[in-house]
């Protein structure tokens, strides 16, 4: 059974960092696509970062270009997010996700057919 486990979430002020941790575990499958999404209060969930097991190409949402980076320890299944330069609006609940099927991975939600319980980040300013 596929299991996404999110953490390293928290409370920073705007201009501070955080490392988001997702450890994936219940599969043998070395190709797969993993991303993070997230989701503030009244908004719609949207992508923020993806990666393919295959390859070193990365996506990123304009809006965090340039101060999140997304990595994959292949070895370990686990994706992470560092994030730089927080900004309030990047307040949100963030979730990974992981797909199978696709070698596209695309920051679209419901491409995905695994999701994480999702970790809270809140930046004040």
């Amino acid at each position: 059974q596929v299991r996404l486990v999110d953490s390293g979430g928290g409370s920073v002020q705007a201009g501070g960092s955080l490392r988001l941790s997702c450890a994936a575990s219940g599969f043998t499958s070395s190709s797969y696509c993993m991303g993070w999404f997230r989701q503030a209060p009244g908004k719609d969930r949207e992508g923020v970062a993806s990666a393919h097991t295959v390859g070193s190409s990365t996506y990123y949402a304009d809006s965090v270009k340039g101060r999140f980076t997304i990595s994959l320890d292949k070895a370990k299944n686990t994706l992470y997010l560092q994030m730089n330069s927080l900004l309030p609006e990047d307040t949100a609940t963030y979730y990974c996700a992981l797909d199978f099927r696709y070698s596209f991975c695309a920051m679209v939600p419901d491409q995905y057919q695994y999701c994480g319980q999702g970790t809270q980040v809140t930046v004040s300013s």
